[in-house]
C-alpha cells in the first residue's frame, strides 16, 4: 500500500508585533481545505513547531494549518530582553493571523499553548471562530500547582543545550519512542531557558480562568486520561465559565496526548473544526 505524500509545505518567517514568528504550514488552502476555516497550532511551553510536525501532517490533510514557534522557542525570536509574558504571547498569535491575512482561523493549543490561545481569545479577535484547548494547565492564583517540575524543564535544555542523544533524552521522556526522544533531543536546545522559566512562573501567576466567560467562539476542551492535569472539577469549572464548550477525554494518554496516543487525539478531535451550516 502506497503511503499518503507528506502535507507538508514549508517554513517561514514574518515580522509581527515587534518580533520574528516562525511557523510551518502544512495542506495550504487548495480543494476543500479552502472552504474550511485555517488552523494556528500552538504548542506547549518546550514544544518547537517541527515537534508537531506528525500530528500537522494529518492536519494538514483537512486544513490549512500553520503550527507556530513561541517566541523563545525554535527559530522565533529569542532575544535575552524580550517580554515573555502571557500576553505577549497571545499578542504574537493575533499578529500572526493578521500578518498572514487570514480571514477566518480556529486555534488549537496544547498545555502552555491552550492558555495562550485562551488569553488570545479573550479580545474577541475579528476572524476567530474555534477554540481547542488540549490538556491545558489550570493552576493559577490559589489553585493547585501544574504536576509537572521546573527543574524537569532546566535540566533536559542545559543538556539538550550541552549535547544529548536519544539514549540521554530516556531519562526525562521514558515512555517515547526511540524517534520521538530523537528529535525533542535535537530541537530542546532552540528553548530559551529564561521563557521557558518565565512561562512556568506564569503557570502560578496568571489566571485564565477569568479569561473564559469572555470567550465568545465554541471551544473543545480535548484533557488526558492520565497525567493529573485536568481533572473532572476542572471540566465542570471550565464548562461552567465557558458553557460553549465541548468536553472530550483521550483515554491510555498522559499529557502530551499525541505522543501517547495520536488515534485517540484525531478521534477525539474529530469534525470540531468542520464548516457548520
Amino acid at each position: 500500500m502506497s503511503q499518503p505524500s507528506s502535507t507538508f509545505l514549508y517554513g517561514a518567517n514574518v515580522h509581527a508585533n515587534g518580533i520574528r514568528q516562525h511557523y510551518l504550514r502544512y495542506g495550504g488552502a487548495d480543494g476543500a481545505r479552502a472552504e474550511r476555516d485555517a488552523l494556528i497550532l500552538i504548542p506547549g511551553i518546550t514544544s518547537p513547531a517541527v515537534t508537531w510536525g506528525f500530528v500537522a501532517e494529518r492536519l494538514g490533510q483537512r486544513y490549512d494549518t500553520y503550527v507556530l514557534d513561541v517566541r523563545g522557542r525554535g527559530l522565533s525570536s529569542a532575544d535575552p530582553g524580550l517580554d515573555y509574558s502571557l500576553d505577549a504571547q497571545a499578542a504574537d498569535v493575533l499578529a500572526l493571523a493578521q500578518a498572514l491575512g487570514l480571514q477566518r482561523y480556529a486555534l488549537m493549543g496544547h498545555s502552555m499553548g491552550g492558555r495562550i490561545a485562551v488569553r488570545a481569545a479573550r479580545s474577541q479577535p475579528a476572524g476567530l471562530t474555534r477554540l481547542v484547548i488540549v490538556d491545558p494547565p489550570v493552576s493559577g492564583p490559589g489553585r493547585r500547582p501544574y504536576p509537572a517540575k521546573l527543574a524537569w524543564y532546566v535540566d533536559s535544555i542545559r543538556q539538550a543545550t550541552h549535547g544529548m542523544d536519544a539514549e540521554a533524552m530516556r531519562a526525562f521522556c521514558p515512555t517515547w519512542t526511540e524517534e520521538q526522544r530523537r528529535l525533542r533531543a535535537q530541537w530542546l536546545h532552540t528553548c530559551h531557558e529564561p521563557a521557558i522559566v518565565r512561562s512556568f512562573e506564569d503557570f502560578g501567576r496568571d489566571d485564565i480562568h477569568a479569561d473564559l466567560p469572555r470567550v465568545r467562539v465554541p471551544q473543545l476542551l480535548m484533557t488526558a486520561e492520565n497525567g493529573g492535569v485536568v481533572g473532572d472539577e476542572d471540566v465542570a469549572e471550565w464548562q461552567g465559565l465557558a458553557p460553549d464548550t465541548l468536553h472530550r477525554r483521550v483515554p491510555a494518554a498522559g499529557h502530551m496526548i499525541p505522543w501517547d496516543n495520536e488515534a485517540g487525539f484525531h478521534e477525539a478531535l474529530g469534525d470540531f473544526l468542520e464548516p457548520r451550516g
